[in-house]
């Protein structure tokens, strides 16, 4: 096909005619980078995060209606824009003129923390409330189940809802008329090129052949939600996009049944089953159903709403004969270039459809999916089964059995299908049929995807599951019986506490005060790193980094990448004037090889040209032997030489006194960070003295020394700014993230559960580097006991030196592994002692006044007092009786139930500077970094209380190293405990400078005492600074003041399991939590839930998965699984302990941020609890090991029985697996 011109794309975000489309470009590329709408954010890029939400309005031609849907941008192509409208989170209000109600509701109710995500949540709302001004619960929550966020989760309940504007469909834009005008013309073929892609858009099926046939390998492409997630584009050929009308949905003369556009979306798939099931005979839509059962669970609306049908649906139904595809009207030579499928296929010219039959009675169908998260759309393993009966019988006439994620194709179980016709649909087909699927659907245990012995067991389980299913409608169908089914309710509450009587109202400190940022955050305004504008002749630098875990590198290959159109320059080792030693401990060498470290950069004019160079340089390695797992670690004795040990107590008179002893171990596994925002920096060099300023995206501003090892001369010699965004496969491949941990404990107790000494070792995977991982072990063993009282106790820790990237600090520093293995001896004692597993804890709890395994007092302990309420509020013993009787009832799904206690150590400097203006107005600054957790919100509270004036006279700017020079890491959760200090002094400096003039003049105001300071001279800008006292603790002797003070919760978590898959939904939490006196009940509250939150993926969802090699195969969101908002608890309630001021920080509060991470952990335990139920069906009642986090793989293979049994282990040493732990 000859092309004379080239295609402009027109359509409205502004008015829009680009006529010089890149059909590479994505739509978030292009309202970032051409228009400078940076509210849409860049999270992921593969749709997986809902950071990128807009809505998408078009006109409709089949249905005359226009339609609004929200849709990912990172995914979108430019080109597919043609005569559509583009909303983003800019253009439904701002903090300027008017918040939109969607984006005042999310700020007011508290419901952004570090905002990154929010103008996602907001703008996948603002869609639904467009199609649906009153939407239902269940709309809601659909709606957010394509956003994807650690913090902006849960919105708190201390807000007036009275406050708010309400919501007026009427006042919303409308859609432009001027692309109405474009309907009525007739469509045309469209044609963009770029540098190495050309893109059509055929108006025909007829087009879409020929176009097929002249470039047989191009990509057929119509939500582009697959190709848009590969990254690597191949340039030999271009993109087909396939944009036709949905299709007509009709009944097909040859058969009954529906039939869509082969472009149709799932939404719109959807959209019709349901209403085909509303108004058609219940065995007639028995596949409708399933297919909308399966929907729920397939990814988010944005993806729904433009993945077109073929991508979910073709394979599973084909297979099984319940869909057909047909390619209606005049037949077409389309040469060899089209494949054939599992059905005839008539090409045609106009229309391309796909047809979903009408079951006939005695036909049943069911699909089932098992993924890592619920909210998911890759399964691990999904089946489609499909079985007929002659009508009034129950013998087997037609049986398809297919099944997804059991080889690389879908596969059909046709030898036990074939043996199944003509049976009867009893217990011996069961039986029959279980031992034949084991066989034939056999997987090598080397198998890609790993998780060899979950997946064979899931064919079974699956099969289990249709047999019940088609057993229970069968008895209905001929006998008219009926199960009876359980509901459950749902809810989610918080509870606070008021501000002391007679507190002036303009002292906002304990006051749910709204997050400073969150309004900015909510219409896109918060500028984050990114969002800051290109500069004149800036530079990208995309980092090359190593593909080995361990070897030499024998040479670096530039010459392909310096054929790529914008390349600057490579820089590596040798171009480094400055030190090329960085790391906590110094001990880290930029460009060297070890797993993802750096070797170089690419320096480009754009990010895409920058991103190519780096990917074309090509490496040449000599292998050496890595060392990537714990084991292989302590086998090889590849430790760092420090090793913490703490010892108290006699261990062997301990062991000699217990009744019982128990031994085991517990791995935990790491945690990638997943902040939504990547790692960026921008580096800008100024004109005089060799100054360079840096916009980096860190919480560390002090170890931030970039132009250490890159070299101030280095930027200075490129002659322009440099920028690096890292992309989010980068990110998690380079840095570092939670250790992974492995305990052995022997644990000795008497028969009522008293622990009487106890011995734990602890190896964490350190990585390459020592980083922080030496602190990390050390809290780790101080939190070794949890919050019992152990009267002999050992632990030692050894950090193991391996070939990952460096693990480093997160969220509860060590503590959570600690603690989880505390937790993991407590319940093996409960269940050897065949006690309640809350009567074992409650008696070994330490009480006021005891002494930890460190010999620190414990002072002002109130965690027995969170435990009695949280017992309370949980109303813990009558739920105990019920979930005892659902596990008698149900055989295959069990509920359980833990409460958990933590304690939490802090410990850490800060500084602060505060101006004030002659005019009245307080400029504050402080060395921590507001990263979502309302630092800012609570120390402008600091020193509104301080000062005595209004939130509102005071103002708050950015961390920078050239105000407050030196400052600790925001980290450790002491942040406003330090930092509140360091400013509750400055402020203290400056009303003492004032005593003399408000003495003078007491019924002045404050602008007139300031005014008169500075008539006077006297000095209105102070510093101050903090550093908790005391801490003197020697690990030689084993004494002395570890922590300042210790923050206290416990946590009660239910939970139910599908024993068969391994699923499990958090039914209810309640948490009670010691935060002292709360600068912030909401911000506080949004910390325990986010942290709850946090905790729950870390022990649940998010599991790192390595090759042997050391490479990291979980480098995204559709490998690596954070909480969605469907893994929140159903039922949440959240209290703050009253009346517990806390003496020794800012305002008598309390660290809030990691401690209340291990609280989740109770949910863990639930899972646990619900086993052992499970278990004991099978007459299993020891202890048995359960590894974190428990994924569905872990709790399903635990439930040990008869289609356990039946796919046996493969012999470990016997075959090189796909995956291991590390």
């Amino acid at each position: 096909m000859h092309v004379d011109r080239f295609s402009e794309v027109i359509f409205l975000v502004f008015q829009v005619v680009e006529k010089n489309v890149d059909p590479e470009t994505t739509l978030l590329t292009y309202l970032r980078r051409k228009l400078g709408l940076c509210g849409t954010k860049l999270g992921c890029g593969e749709g997986g995060c809902g950071a990128c939400t807009v809505m998408i309005s078009r006109f409709d031609n089949l249905q005359k209606k226009i339609i609004n849907y929200s849709a990912n941008a990172c995914l979108f192509p430019i080109c597919a824009l043609h005569h559509v409208a583009v909303t983003t989170v800019e253009g439904i209000g701002n903090t300027k003129t008017r918040l939109h109600p969607v984006q005042e509701r999310i700020a007011k109710s508290h419901g952004s923390q570090c905002g990154f995500c929010t103008p996602g949540i907001v703008m996948s709302m603002y869609t639904l409330l467009r199609n649906q001004p009153e939407p239902k619960m269940e709309e809601i929550e659909d709606a957010f189940q394509g956003e994807n966020c650690l913090y902006d989760l849960i919105s708190t309940s201390l807000f007036n809802p009275s406050a708010f504007q309400p919501l007026d469909p009427t006042q919303e834009p409308i859609f432009p008329p001027e692309l109405l005008t474009h309907n009525n013309k007739p469509q045309k073929q469209l044609c963009f090129k770029g540098e190495r892609v050309m893109w059509f858009q055929p108006s025909t099926l007829k087009e879409l052949v020929a176009l097929k046939a002249q470039y047989p390998d191009a990509k057929l492409v119509v939500g582009n939600t697959e190709v848009g997630k590969r990254k690597h584009f191949v340039p030999v050929w271009g993109f087909v996009n396939i944009i036709f009308a949905m299709g007509q949905i009709s009944a097909v003369s040859e058969f009954s049944g529906i039939c869509f556009g082969a472009s149709c979306s799932l939404s719109h798939l959807e959209e019709v089953l349901r209403k085909a099931v509303a108004q058609l005979p219940s065995y007639k839509t028995e596949v409708f159903r399933a297919v909308i059962e399966q929907l729920r669970w397939f990814a988010g609306p944005q993806i729904r709403n433009v993945a077109q049908q073929t991508c979910f649906l073709s394979f599973l139904l084909l297979r099984i004969h319940i869909c057909i595809l047909i390619l209606l009207d005049e037949p077409i030579d389309h040469g060899n270039n089209t494949k054939a499928s599992f059905v005839l296929l008539i090409i045609s010219s106009n229309k391309a459809n796909i047809c979903f039959l009408f079951f006939s009675k005695g036909e049943y169908f069911s699909a089932f999916k098992q993924a890592s998260r619920r909210e998911d759309d890759i399964a691990i393993v999904n089946c489609g089964l499909r079985v007929l009966f002659p009508e009034g019988s129950d013998c087997v006439q037609e049986i398809k059995l297919s099944y997804g994620g059991m080889a690389p194709t879908t596969v059909m179980a046709r030898k036990t299908c074939q043996e199944l016709i003509g049976r009867k649909w009893k217990e011996d087909l069961l039986q029959e049929a279980c031992h034949m699927l084991a066989s034939e659907m056999n997987l090598s245990p080397s198998a890609p995807g790993g998780m060899v012995d979950f997946r064979r067991t899931l064919v079974l389980s699956f099969f289990f599951k249709f047999y019940l299913t088609v057993l229970q409608k069968l008895n209905i169908e001929l006998n008219g019986n009926v199960s009876p089914s359980i509901i459950h309710s749902a809810g989610l509450k918080e509870c606070s506490r008021e501000v002391p009587p007679g507190q002036s109202i303009e002292d906002t400190v304990g006051r749910p005060l709204m997050h400073l940022s969150a309004a900015k955050q909510a219409s896109g305004e918060a500028v984050y790193c990114d969002d800051i504008p290109r500069y004149e002749n800036e530079l990208y630098l995309t980092l090359v980094t190593s593909t080995k875990a361990h070897a030499k590198i024998l040479s670096v290959d530039t010459t392909e990448a310096q054929n790529v159109p914008g390349f600057f320059c490579f820089i590596s080792e040798k171009d480094v004037p400055g030190s090329n030693i960085t790391g906590i401990a110094n001990d880290e060498t930029i460009f060297v090889t070890c797993v993802g470290h750096i070797i170089g950069g690419v320096l480009a004019d754009t990010q895409e040209h920058s991103r190519r160079a780096a990917r074309a340089v090509k490496i040449t390695y000599e292998d050496l032997t890595p060392i990537v797992t714990i084991e292989e670690a302590i086998e090889k004795q590849s430790f760092f030489k420090w090793v913490r040990k703490i010892e108290k107590g006699n261990i062997q008179k301990g062991f000699e006194e217990a009744d019982h002893i128990v031994e085991g171990e517990m791995y935990l596994g790491g945690q990638e960070h997943f902040y939504l925002e990547t790692h960026c920096t921008i580096a800008v060099p100024k004109k005089e003295d060799g100054e360079m300023e840096l916009f980096v995206s860190t919480q560390n501003l002090t170890k931030t020394q970039v132009s250490q090892f890159l070299g101030v001369d280095l930027i200075f010699a490129i002659g322009g700014c440099l920028r690096c965004m890292l992309d989010r496969d980068e990110d998690m491949l380079i840095s570092g993230g939670r250790h992974p941990f492995l305990g052995f404990y022997k644990v000795g107790f008497k028969k009522n559960g008293r622990i009487t000494c106890l011995d734990v070792s602890f190896y964490s995977n350190g990585g390459n580097s020592a980083d922080l991982s030496f602190g990390v072990m050390d809290r780790a063993v101080f939190h070794m006991d949890n919050s019992y009282n152990i009267p002999n106790i050992r632990g030692i820790g050894r950090v193991c030196k391996t070939n990952l990237s460096s693990n480093t600090a997160f969220r509860g520093f060590g503590g959570p592994q600690g603690m989880m293995v505390a937790e993991c001896w407590m319940s093996d004692v409960a269940l050897k002692c065949g006690l309640p597993a809350e009567e074992v804890r409650k008696l070994n709890l330490y009480h006021e006044g005891d002494l930890t395994h460190f010999n620190q007092k414990l002072e002002g302990f109130t965690l027995r007092r969170c435990w009695e309420e949280c017992i309370k509020n949980s109303d813990y013993h009558a739920r105990r009786k019920f979930i005892d009787e659902f596990n008698r009832q149900n055989r295959w799904k069990k509920r359980g139930m833990a409460i958990i206690p933590t304690k939490f150590g802090i410990s850490f400097t800060a500084g602060a500077l505060v101006h004030v203006y002659t005019d009245g107005a307080v400029l504050l600054t402080h060395g921590g970094t507001e990263m979502g957790q309302g630092l800012n919100t609570k120390m402008i509270q600091v020193a509104s209380r301080t000062l005595g004036i209004p939130t509102s006279k005071i103002y708050i700017s950015e961390t920078s190293t050239n105000t407050v020079p030196n400052a600790s890491p925001t980290a450790a959760s002491v942040s406003a405990d330090i930092n509140g200090m360091a400013v509750l002094n400055a402020c203290q400096t400056i009303i003492k400078r004032l005593e003399p003039i408000r003495s003078a003049n007491p019924k002045g105001s404050w602008e007139d005492w300031v005014l008169a300071a500075y008539q006077s001279c006297v000095s209105l800008s102070a510093t101050g600074f903090y550093r908790i006292p005391d801490l003197d603790y020697d690990p030689e002797k084993n004494e002395g003041k570890a922590f300042a003070y210790f923050s206290y919760g416990v946590s009660c978590s239910e939970v139910e399991i599908d024993c068969l898959t391994g699923d499990h939904k958090n039914l209810r939490t309640d948490i009670v939590m010691d935060v002292g006196t709360s600068l912030n009940p909401a911000i506080d509250i949004g910390q325990i839930e986010g942290g709850f939150v946090q905790g729950v993926g870390l022990f649940t969802l998010e599991e790192l998965r390595y090759s042997p090699e050391g490479n990291l195969y979980t480098r995204g969101p559709g490998m690596y699984k954070i909480p969605s908002f469907g893994d929140i608890p159903t039922e949440f309630h959240v209290s703050l302990l009253r009346d517990c001021p806390n003496s020794k920080a800012i305002y008598s509060s309390k660290a809030v941020g990691e401690p209340p991470l291990f609280l989740s952990a109770s949910v863990f335990y639930a899972i646990k609890d619900a086993i052992i139920a499970a278990r004991q069906e099978s007459g299993l009642k020891e202890p048995f090991r359960l590894d974190s986090p428990a994924t569905p793989e872990r709790i399903r293979n635990a439930c040990v029985d008869v289609f356990t049994k039946m796919c046996p282990s493969a012999k470990p040493g016997t075959f090189k697996p796909w995956s291991v732990r590390v």
